[in-house]
């Protein structure tokens, strides 16, 4: 897969998350990092995403609430990917649907614990010395 095509993927998906409970503007931000190795006019973009999504990263994480709602939503992903690939009988059923599924649930959980680590170093240092 080219890093256009990457790179344009990780923007789109961002794009999605920016309206449903996840961290879209890291995605929208990565996926322009790679686009900008790609196509250099589009370098002048990524420090001003770049500083706005580590800004949105740590607002998603400010709030028991919007941390709540993103784990779920990243759990019910998983959760549908692994029904999808189970159930073979429902519509686009099989590991193909129920593995992107479990793939992007992964990734959504996977930034947000990027975004406590990042927003919130000295609590998730404390929780791991706890253990």
């Amino acid at each position: 897969m080219s890093l256009a095509v990457a790179g344009g993927i990780l923007v789109v998906v961002g794009t999605a998350l920016l309206v449903l409970p996840g961290p879209g503007m890291l995605l929208v931000f990565a996926g322009l990092a790679v686009l900008a190795t790609v196509f250099p006019g589009l370098q002048r973009f990524v420090e001003p995403v770049g500083r706005r999504a580590m800004k949105t990263a740590a607002d998603s994480v400010s709030s028991p609430w919007r941390l709540a709602g993103s784990t779920a939503f990243g759990v019910g992903l998983i959760g549908a990917g692994l029904v999808w690939g189970l159930v073979p009988s429902l519509p686009f059923g099989g590991w193909a649907a129920g593995g992107s599924l479990v793939l992007s649930g992964l990734v959504v959980l996977g930034l947000l614990v990027y975004s406590l680590r990042q927003a919130r170093p000295q609590d998730v240092d404390a929780l791991s010395r706890e253990d």
